[in-house]
């Protein structure tokens, strides 16, 4: 039986990688960029880090700046529209995944035929043609998107969060640059870090799990479960955030060649119905979405608490899995993540939703992927669990 895997064509590395930006665009035949990102990097003068190189290699790219912090079908559509502008041959995504997803669904849509809709795209879909190649320069260390054959939008009508996956979606290439973090504050350092190793932790406990996307989860879990901390303490520790970094990047292709399961399943309508940061809506699941799995996956689970020096090489499934748990909720504690019931969501309107929730988390197709597939009812539980 074969393995497929799926990558960025080159993946740029390290810091100061930024300045090698104009350079990979020479070696790809591109000229022509849409930058994508966001108002704040353009008003903290942030879009400068991009635009800055390019400028001295004679390349003066238009900037499509009005990403939202959940990327929307109305927003990829207006991107879109600015795409078809003036002639572009590439799209670079700066910024965290909001804009790297959102330049990743531009290049999509612009590629679909006349009335389709990004819905359309929606897994069970596969999402394999883009009109443009996209280039990801990520600004934090979590999403992993710029590695993924995913991304997500949500569909203003419906209020949900769409999973697109295919081939469109896939970077041409990234540069994964340390020292574009060192700004970021640290409760985005603490989201997007949880984020990075659930990902990792996800593809490695995933019905779908497979021995090349273990190398990467393997990689990474360690890279971040032993950095996160100094990296949210100390802003500027530059092996810390070089590790996140590098760490958020192999999980990304870690769960793009497996999958994720059930917190990301279900943490998707929780951003679409309430707005919470992807980052933080998985951190509020994490344990408890772990502890449901834990019979299940108990010898996946252990065998990760060993790979994060939580427990040592011998130790027995059990206690090994239960150190994993442990850990997941000390970092929750120590890097202050709320509650839904903390974050200011109001309890009925909390209640009122469970029953949708559960369903279009079903829906998405992550749970079926989880060591132990939920009902229903398990995920409204789960939910009323993770409450607070």
């Amino acid at each position: 039986m074969s393995v497929s895997l799926v990558a960025p064509r080159k993946l740029l590395i390290g810091g100061g990688a930024l300045a090698e930006l104009p350079a990979l665009l020479r070696e790809f035949g591109l000229s022509q960029p849409l930058v994508v990102t966001d108002p704040w990097m353009v008003s903290s003068g942030m879009i400068d880090r991009v635009l800055a190189p390019l400028a001295a290699a004679g390349i003066a790219p238009r900037v499509f700046s009005d990403t939202v912090a959940d990327p929307t079908d109305t927003t990829v559509a207006a991107g879109v529209a600015v795409l078809h502008e003036a002639p572009h041959d590439c799209l670079i995504g700066f910024g965290g995944g909001s804009p790297m997803d959102t330049a990743k669904a531009m290049a999509i849509l612009a590629a679909a035929a006349p009335g389709q809709h990004m819905r359309d795209f929606k897994v069970p879909a596969s999402a394999d043609r883009a009109a443009l190649p996209v280039i990801c320069v990520p600004t934090t260390a979590g999403t992993g998107s710029e590695a993924t054959r995913f991304t997500i939008v949500t569909d203003t009508e419906r209020d949900e969060k769409m999973l697109i996956a295919g081939l469109g979606a896939l970077p041409l290439a990234a540069v994964v640059d340390y020292e574009l973090t060192f700004s970021v504050p640290p409760r985005i350092t603490a989201d997007t870090g949880i984020d990075s190793l659930t990902h990792a932790l996800e593809a490695f406990v995933s019905k779908r799990a497979n021995p090349l996307s273990d190398l990467y989860a393997r990689a990474a879990m360690p890279l971040i479960a032993r950095n996160l901390r100094a990296a949210h303490a100390n802003p500027q520790d530059r092996a810390a955030r070089a590790a996140m970094m590098e760490g958020a990047t192999l999980a990304g292709l870690a769960f793009s060649n497996s999958s994720v399961a059930l917190v990301h399943g279900m943490s998707r309508p929780i951003g679409a119905h309430f707005h919470v940061p992807h980052g933080l809506s998985n951190a509020m699941l994490l344990p408890a979405v772990t502890r449901f799995g834990l019979k299940a996956g108990q010898a996946r689970y252990a065998e990760a608490a060993r790979i994060m020096g939580l427990a040592e090489p011998g130790t027995p499934d059990a206690a090994a899995a239960d150190a994993l748990l442990a850990e997941l909720r000390a970092l929750n504690a120590e890097l202050g993540v709320p509650s839904p019931r903390q974050f200011g969501i109001d309890p009925a309107v909390w209640d009122s939703l469970l029953g949708t929730m559960a369903a279009q988390a079903l829906a998405s197709g992550s749970p079926g992927n989880n060591p132990r597939v939920p009902e229903a009812e398990e995920i409204v539980a789960l939910y009323r669990e993770c409450f607070g």
